[in-house]
């Protein structure tokens, strides 16, 4: 059963920083591209980062660029996305997806991503 389990979320305040995790088993993902996208209340899932498989290329939301970092450690099967000064508007629940096809390029389309996690909460208090 593949599986995508997401880690490392939680409350802080703003200008603090967090660290997500993402363990897949099941399947190896080595080969998927891999993103993180997240979702706040009453809005639609939208695009944060993503990290080709051999986690050279990288793309980035222009809202958290600068910011935000993702990468992966194959071996270890987990991508992980570093969140530092983190704004109220970062609030929400962060989801890690694992790519449709091996060596599909760096995508920031949510319709590319078969493989999905349960989701984190994020919360950013002002």
């Amino acid at each position: 059963q593949v599986q995508l389990v997401e880690s490392g979320g939680g409350l802080v305040q703003a200008g603090g920083s967090l660290r997500l995790s993402c363990a897949a088993s099941g399947r190896t993902f080595s080969r998927n591209v891999m993103g993180w996208f997240r979702q706040a209340p009453g809005k639609e899932r939208e695009f944060v980062a993503a990290i080709s498989w051999i986690g050279t290329n990288n793309n980035y939301a222009d809202s958290v660029k600068g910011r935000f970092t993702i990468s992966r450690d194959n071996a270890k099967s987990t991508i992980y996305l570093q969140m530092n000064s983190l704004k109220p508007e970062d609030t929400a629940v962060y989801y890690c997806a694992a790519g449709r096809n091996w060596g599909m390029a760096v995508t920031t389309t949510i319709d590319d991503y078969e493989y999905w996690g349960q989701g984190t909460q994020v919360t950013v208090s002002s």
